[in-house]
Order: C-alpha cells, then structure tokens, then sequence
C-alpha cells in the first residue's frame, strides 16, 4: 500500500524552490490551501503532480472531490479535452482549434454569460491514461485569469474499488487589484463546483444499468443537470 497523508479541510503550506538557468533566483512558493474533507487520503505519487513553482503574483491550490463511481466511469468524461462542458456547467460550448485530442491539442471554450470572462484558449499538456492525468494550461482567450495552468488526477478511493478520489490543483497569476485570497476563493469555488457536477454525473452512470449509448447518457444527464439547476425539473 503507498502511503498517503491525511489532508484537512484548510492545511496552508510553505516550502521554496531555486530554478537554475542563465540567472540563479529563489523563488518562494505561495501556500497552498487544500480544500479536502478530512476523511480523504491522498497518495504520496499524486502529491506530486500538485507541487506548483509559483512566482510573487501568482497563487496556486486545489480541491479534492470523492465520487461513489469506478474509476474508469469518472475518468471517461475527465479525459475528452474536446468536450469539457459535459461536466463544466460555467462552459458553454467548446471548439477544437489544432490537434485530435492528444498532447499539444488546442481548444476554445466560451464562457457563460455572468462570469468575468468571455472565451479561454487552452492547450493539452498532459493525457494520461494509464495514470489518470490531465493537465492543461491556458494560452489565450478574453479572461482574466493569465498564466492559468489545471491539473488534474484521479485514484481510487482507499479501500473502495467502486469509488475515485479526484484532486484538481491550479496555478494562476494574480490579476490587478485582487490579492492571492481572493484569487484562490474565485477559482476553487468554479473548480469545486465543476467537481461537484462531476461526481453527480459519474455517480448517475454508475447507476444506470441499462444498454443505452454512453454518449447518449452522458447528454442527457447533463440536460437533466442543466435543467435542475434552472429550476426548470
């Protein structure tokens, strides 16, 4: 069994890094702040995937999400970069610029009206589907949100072969006239509420027992999710 640590709902952290190149300079790190409940264990080999170098204007963080659903369920709507607002209710469509899917793949999404923010390009850097990784950074788009890099990793859940633990950390500059709190408050509430979505709809496909398309599951349970949320079911 890999060891793990135990993760409380707020646990800062401090730590430095020094970049060698053709100036040597010690950047420190922001802290981080884990959204977790407390009876969540996160592997050490996934700890590292969330380890961000961060300059003086930029925050970094990340929330963790338990889903009642395999692996394997959660993990096919994580990894389709080409469809992201099959869970991301605040998207409200996606268009694939370059790529086919894999590493370096380019997409636009535009954003839902309310938000401060229009359109996001976003580029693919890590597909990996034998980990369970994805990451991503953004390139472009009308937003405030510069320097914005994803990364997101699912295991499953100790002890529970049925259930997934997913982590989704970020690092972001911290726009004009905000500070690194408010930065981390904005982006964990749109990252959490994404993974709260998330877990609805692995957890409803897990139920479903019967033959139907799973693409077609898929749709109809976000118009289901969609329609809820309007009020209007």
């Amino acid at each position: 069994m890999p060891s793990s640590l135990q993760l409380h709902r707020i646990n800062p952290s401090t730590a430095t890094a020094t970049l060698a190149g053709n100036f040597q300079k010690q950047l420190q790190l922001s802290q981080a702040t884990w959204v977790c409940p407390d009876s969540i264990s996160v592997p050490d080999n996934v700890l590292h995937y969330h380890t961000h170098v961060v300059g003086p204007n930029q925050c970094f963080s990340a929330v963790v999400q338990a889903i009642s659903s395999p692996i394997d369920t959660v993990w096919s709507l994580v990894r389709r970069f080409d469809n992201p607002q099959v869970y991301k209710h605040f998207l409200k469509s996606c268009h694939v610029i370059v790529g086919d899917g894999d590493v370096g793949t380019l997409r636009e999404v535009r954003v839902v009206s309310g938000l401060p923010a229009a359109s996001s390009t976003e580029k693919l850097e890590i597909l990996d589907d034998e980990k369970h990784v994805l990451s991503f950074s953004v390139v472009g788009g009308d937003h405030r949100l510069n320097n914005y890099r994803s990364v997101t990793t699912l295991h499953r859940a100790e002890g529970d072969d049925e259930a997934t633990v997913v982590v989704e950390s970020y690092e972001v500059d911290v726009p004009q006239g905000n500070t690194k709190e408010e930065t981390c408050v904005f982006v964990d509430t749109i990252v959490r509420c994404n993974l709260q979505s998330l877990a609805q709809i692995a957890e409803n496909l897990a139920k479903t027992k019967n033959h139907e398309d799973p693409e077609l599951k898929i749709h109809r349970l976000v118009d289901f999710d969609v329609r809820l949320v309007l009020g209007i079911v």
